[in-house]
C-alpha cells in the first residue's frame, strides 16, 4: 500500500492505492486562507499540520489493515508559498502564499535589474513566486528576516514533521526562482540576490527519490506498521501530472481548479519568459515542463457564490440549464491579479456590459466564459514558446462541467480528453511517487506505473461555437488593454 497527501489551498487529501495503482480510499480535512490585507494570501503551516494528521486519522479509522500495510507515502502541495523556519525550527511568521500579490514591487525591481532570474531561474519574476516574497520580507520585516535558517516550501514542512528532514525536490525547487532549472540544483548566484544562501535551502531531491523515513512515533499513531519511506514528492501540478499519466514529451493537461493550469512535458530546459510561459523541472527525473497559469478559474465561481449567496452547484446548473452562446456580459477572472499572459499583480476582475435586463444566470456564464478566455490566452502563450499542445487531458473540479469544456476547446482550437473516472489528481501522483520510492523503482520502469487513465470521451472544437466566439474574445482581450491602470 502507498500513501500520497496534498497539502492544497483549501484543503489536504490523503488517499491510499494498492500495488495495482488501484485507488482504495482518500478523504480530506479543509483549510482556511487568512487575508489580513488587500492582496495578502497567508496560512498557518501549523494548520497545514493538523489537516494532515485529520486526513490520515481518518483513513485509519476507515481502512485500518490497508493503513497498516503502507510502505511508501509521497507528497504534493500548493506550490511557491515561503515557510521561514528560524533555528529552533520554529514559524518565524505564518506562510505567504502562491496567489499573494504583496511583493509585486519587489518582483518587478528583481524581473528589470537581474536577467539571470530569466536564464538561470527560466521565469519572469512574478509575484507568485518564492524569491520576491523573501525579497519583501527583508525589507519590510527586517528583523524576522535576520532570524530565517531554513526555507521551506507548504509540502516539505509537512515533510519536516513526518522525517525531521530539510528537503525539497526538483519541481517545487523549481517554482522559488531560486533554482538553476537546467542544471537542476540550487543556484548561489540568484539566492545572494535575494539575501540568501544555500545552506538556508533544504537539500534537492528527485521525485522519486527517497527523502527521509517516518517518524516511529508518527507511523504508530496513524496505524503504519513498520517505518515507510517518504518520497521527494512534487508540486502541485507535477504530481497532477503524474496522477494523470501526463509525463513525456507532448503530453500535455489542462487543470480546471481554484486557479487554472495548461502543463505541457518537454525533455529539456525550454524557458520563453518573454511569452509568459513557466519552465519548471518535473518531477521524472531528466524531465521539465512549461506551463501557463491562471491566478482564478474556479474561485471565480466561489466569489460569485459567495456575493450571490447561492451554492457553485445551483449557479452552474441554472448556467447549463439555460446557455445560449455567447453571454452579452464579459468578465475578467483576474480577481488575483493575473499571470499568464500579463504578469500583472494589478490586474482586477471585472463584468463589463451589465444592464438591468441581465440576471444571475447571465453573469455565472460571463464568469464561465471569461475563465475559457483566459485559459485559451495560456493556451496560446505554449503555442508561442514551443507548440501548441496537440490535445489536453482535463482535470479538476471545474472538468466536471462538459459545457464549460466545450467552451474551451472552442475558444483555443485545442481538443481536450475527459478521463473516465475523476480521482486522478495531485495525491494520487504524489502517492505513485512514494511507490516508486519504496520500490526504488529506475526511471525506465516509470511509465508502467504512471499509466494514463481510459478515456470518456474526446470533445474535439466545434466549429460553429469557435465562430461564435471569435468577435466576443476579441473584445474580451481588448478590454483588458483599455481599462489597464
Amino acid at each position: 500500500m502507498y500513501l500520497g497527501i496534498d497539502v492544497g489551498t483549501s484543503g489536504v487529501k490523503a488517499l491510499l492505492i494498492d500495488d495495482t495503482d488501484s485507488v482504495v480510499a482518500n478523504d480530506t480535512a479543509p483549510l482556511d486562507v487568512l487575508r489580513p490585507q488587500p492582496g495578502w494570501s497567508e496560512q498557518n503551516p501549523e494548520d497545514w499540520w493538523q489537516a494532515v494528521n485529520l486526513a490520515v486519522q481518518s483513513l485509519r479509522a476507515s481502512h485500518p489493515a490497508q493503513m497498516a500495510k503502507v510502505q511508501g507515502i509521497g507528497l504534493s502541495g500548493q506550490m511557491h508559498g515561503l515557510v521561514a523556519l528560524e533555528a529552533s525550527d520554529s514559524v518565524l511568521r505564518p506562510a505567504i502564499l502562491w496567489n499573494d500579490t504583496r511583493n509585486a514591487a519587489e518582483a518587478d525591481e528583481l524581473d528589470a535589474e537581474f536577467p539571470t532570474f530569466r536564464e538561470i531561474g527560466g521565469n519572469a519574476v512574478m509575484p507568485g513566486f518564492t524569491a520576491p516574497k523573501a525579497v519583501w520580507m527583508q525589507r519590510h520585516e527586517p528583523e524576522l528576516f535576520s532570524k530565517i535558517n531554513k526555507i521551506l516550501l507548504p509540502k516539505d514542512f509537512i515533510r519536516l514533521r513526518m522525517t525531521g528532514e530539510f528537503c525539497a525536490e526538483m519541481s517545487d525547487g523549481a517554482g522559488t526562482l531560486w533554482m538553476d532549472v537546467a542544471q537542476r540544483c540550487w543556484s548561489d548566484e540568484l539566492l545572494g540576490l535575494c539575501g540568501l544562501n544555500s545552506d538556508q535551502m533544504p537539500r534537492l531531491v528527485e521525485g522519486s527519490e527517497v527523502s527521509g523515513t517516518l517518524r516511529g512515533e508518527i507511523a504508530a499513531s496513524w496505524g503504519i506498521e513498520g517505518t515507510p519511506v517518504v518520497a521527494g514528492g512534487a508540486g502541485d501540478n507535477a504530481a497532477a501530472a503524474c496522477g494523470l499519466g501526463v509525463i513525456a514529451p507532448g503530453d500535455a493537461f489542462l487543470s480546471l481548479g481554484t486557479s487554472g493550469v495548461v502543463f505541457a512535458v518537454t525533455d529539456s530546459f525550454a524557458p520563453a519568459p518573454e511569452h509568459g510561459a513557466h519552465a519548471f523541472c518535473h518531477a521524472i527525473p531528466e524531465t521539465w515542463h512549461q506551463m501557463g497559469v491562471i491566478l482564478a478559474a474556479t474561485d471565480c465561481l466561489n466569489w460569485l457564490g459567495d456575493v450571490t449567496g447561492q451554492r457553485v452547484e445551483a449557479l452552474m446548473n441554472e448556467f447549463e440549464a439555460n446557455y445560449t452562446e455567447p453571454s452579452p456580459v464579459l468578465f475578467h477572472p483576474y480577481l488575483s491579479g493575473e499571470r499568464t499572459p500579463h504578469n500583472d499583480a494589478g490586474a482586477r476582475g471585472a463584468f463589463f456590459g451589465l444592464s438591468r435586463a441581465h440576471d444571475r444566470r447571465e453573469m455565472t456564464q460571463a464568469v464561465v466564459e471569461g475563465v475559457a478566455f483566459a485559459l485559451a490566452d495560456a493556451i496560446d502563450v505554449l503555442a508561442n514558446a514551443s507548440a501548441k499542445p496537440s490535445s489536453l487531458l482535463a482535470t479538476g473540479g471545474g472538468a466536471r462541467s462538459r459545457r464549460w469544456l466545450q467552451i474551451i476547446a472552442a475558444v483555443a482550437q485545442c481538443p481536450i480528453v475527459v478521463p473516465a473516472g475523476s480521482d486522478f489528481g495531485a495525491a494520487l501522483g504524489a502517492a505513485r511517487l512514494g511507490r516508486m520510492a519504496a520500490d526504488e523503482l529506475e526511471v525506465a520502469e516509470i511509465t508502467a506505473i504512471m499509466q494514463k487513465p481510459d478515456m470518456a470521451e474526446q470533445i474535439d472544437p466545434n466549429k460553429s461555437l469557435t465562430d461564435a466566439y471569435a468577435g466576443t474574445i476579441a473584445r474580451w482581450r481588448d478590454l483588458y488593454h483599455a481599462v489597464k491602470c
